[in-house]
């Protein structure tokens, strides 16, 4: 499950955080419920999900160095015991589901979760079908709080997690090439090689753009930008040492600051939409109070003139 490891559980809740939060009314903070109710979701399906990966990888994993003491690769826990453990995460991430308005949309993942450990057997990309498979919170948040799904936010910002994923999963995987090298396993680590630090500032300008999109299109407002301007990737891509394998996993952790930072920067643009709205509010009524005091005021005028002709 990985508990002692919450990093996991932050980057598949970030994207559903961002989603809630830009369905959230102007000026309103987004619903501490939702929110909960997919940081439980984000908690349960990360666990599943590194338990299938184990049951998938359990030979793998003995031969890397890195993984090769987790339960399963090291016969702490049994095949029975990881899938009776498996059905109930499962079981009460379905319970999670049930409570949302988008149950169709949620459930339609189910098939990624499956087949992703497969990825890194059979192709090079593995990071890129994590990224599809592990942000589907960014549709759901927003369709959840609103009951629509607005295809002007939510694909943009599905396109821009999607992209962040392959960032910080690249970095990871730079942990384990030699291993995944050695045993034939496939990677952008290894697909990027030498030019990992140009592939991610590509992708990077990718998830910005698309964040750009999401942002206009949602009508945020500057802290939002702010947010992407100041974000670190541009640090960690700048620092990445991706030869040390320790490096890579505090680059990679530092993305759960990011997405914190990125979650902020639409809670606070979103308060102030509210603000403006109601500074704009107040000045137009006292725009309209203004012009009807001289309405009243040329009206009156008018009636004195004409008293004054009346009686001359």
């Amino acid at each position: 499950m990985r508990a002692d490891k919450p990093i996991g559980s932050w980057l598949l809740y970030w994207p559903c955080a961002w989603s809630i939060a830009l369905g959230a009314p102007p000026g309103c903070l987004p619903s501490l419920y939702f929110l909960t109710l997919f940081g439980a979701g984000a908690f349960l399906m990360r666990s599943a999900g590194c338990i299938l990966n184990d049951l998938w990888d359990q030979n793998i994993d003995k031969q890397v160095e890195r993984t090769k003491f987790r339960p399963l690769a090291s016969g702490e826990v049994s095949e029975k015991e990881a899938v009776f453990l498996l059905a109930g995460l499962l079981t009460t991430s379905l319970a999670v589901l049930l409570q949302l308005n988008c149950v169709i949309l949620g459930s339609s993942s189910v098939f990624l979760v499956v087949v992703y450990p497969l990825a890194k057997r059979y192709t090079r990309w593995p990071q890129l079908v994590l990224g599809i498979t592990f942000n589907w919170g960014a549709l759901l948040g927003y369709t959840a709080v609103t009951g629509t799904f607005s295809s002007g936010i939510c694909i943009p910002l599905y396109l821009a997690c999607v992209c962040w994923t392959v960032i910080y999963d690249t970095i990871y995987a730079h942990q384990d090439k030699k291993d995944d090298l050695l045993i034939g396993l496939g990677s952008t680590a290894l697909e990027f090689g030498n030019r990992t630090d140009f592939w991610l500032a590509f992708v990077s300008m990718a998830m910005l753009t698309n964040l750009f999109f999401v942002g206009f299109t949602s009508e945020q407002f500057w802290p939002y930008f702010l947010t992407l301007f100041a974000s670190h990737l541009a640090w960690q891509l700048d620092t990445l040492r991706t030869d040390d394998p320790k490096d890579c996993w505090e680059k990679f952790r530092a993305n759960q600051w990011l997405g914190a930072a990125i979650f902020v920067g639409i809670v606070l643009s979103n308060l102030l939409k509210g603000e403006t709205g109601e500074a704009l509010e107040g000045k137009l009524k006292e725009h309209l109070e203004a012009a009807d005091y001289w309405e009243r005021f040329i009206a009156q005028m008018d009636q004195r003139n004409m008293n004054v002709n009346f009686y001359t």
